[in-house]
């Protein structure tokens, strides 16, 4: 009886060690300025399956990311919850960033933003409000990277503490 039980324990261990496991939950976002155009350029990059999740559940759509069936609304709504949930701000004041589209990469999507018409050399601060995927997936975290010239520094975002900035001083 003792050895049945050994042998029942040890077939079903891998079996119960692939159903705990933990998903995480992160995007990174890279904010650099562009000299050449006068504009910040950011890209953002997260998971396929956690945005079609959030198309679903926010829009009622199935977006089918990266698939031949992908929605022909896909862009309309990853805009529509970009500008809702990603902020950019500069000196304080909340700026607008143009969608300049997406692309695939394996199990990522990279959406591609770019926030036009830029003096660098009159703005004291850039601050990034990111509160992607976080209205969905309570353990999300979204780390952004700044690089604005010889200055570097990078966050991890949570719930509670979603906003990141850069002084320019």
């Amino acid at each position: 009886m003792q050895s049945i039980k050994k042998t029942l324990l040890i077939l079903l261990l891998p079996l119960l060690a692939f159903t705990v496991a933990h998903k995480f939950y992160i995007s990174v976002t890279s904010v650099e300025y562009s000299d050449k155009d006068r504009a910040l350029q950011i890209t953002t990059r997260v998971f396929i399956d956690d945005f079609d999740k959030v198309l679903q559940e926010r829009y009622g759509i199935k977006g089918n990311l990266a698939t031949k069936e992908e929605s022909a609304m896909a862009d309309t709504y990853i805009e529509k919850y970009l500008s809702t949930k990603f902020i950019v701000e500069i000196n304080g004041k909340q700026v607008d960033f143009n969608f300049l589209g997406k692309e695939y990469d394996n199990d990522i999507m990279i959406c591609y933003l770019e926030v036009p018409k830029i003096d660098i050399s009159a703005s004291t601060s850039i601050g990034v409000q990111n509160e992607v995927l976080m209205d969905i997936f309570e353990e999300q975290k979204n780390v952004v990277h700044f690089k604005l010239g010889n200055q570097k520094k990078s966050f991890v975002l949570i719930r509670d503490n979603n906003k990141g900035m850069l002084n320019l001083n």
